[in-house]
């Protein structure tokens, strides 16, 4: 804690703010407090579901549910944002405006060399 260094590009997290870190209000410890007892319970009552040796039935956990979802259905929960746009374009529009230039620029070399009388047919089937 003592040895943290803030980067240059980015905020000091919440977190790791000494003056929250140190100096809590007994509400706020008390939350905290709060939230770590249903946490220690809820893991509890899953721990005795998942062991059970007589179970017959199968164990909802609503956290998994919830990524299997979100897993299936990605466009329900898609934002644009710069970074997409940009890896869209790259991955998505600029490989084919590449395909094109380098195809488009071989044909037109061919095509020169063929006018020319100097381009040499690699697989010529008839001699």
């Amino acid at each position: 804690m003592a040895n943290y260094r803030e980067a240059p590009l980015a905020s000091r997290p919440k977190t790791l703010d000494p003056a929250e870190y140190f100096n809590l209000s007994l509400d706020k410890r008390r939350s905290v407090e709060e939230k770590a007892t249903l946490r220690a319970q809820l893991k509890r009552q899953y721990q005795m579901q998942l062991n059970n040796p007589l179970r017959k039935e199968l164990i909802e956990d609503p956290a998994l549910t919830r990524w299997v979802y979100a897993r299936t259905n990605p466009f329900n929960n898609f934002r644009p944002t710069k970074k997409t746009s940009l890896l869209g374009g790259l991955f998505g529009v600029l490989p084919l405006f590449v395909l094109y230039f380098v195809l488009k620029t071989d044909r037109d070399k061919k095509e020169k060399e063929i006018q020319a009388g100097t381009y040499k047919r690699k697989f010529n089937l008839s001699s």
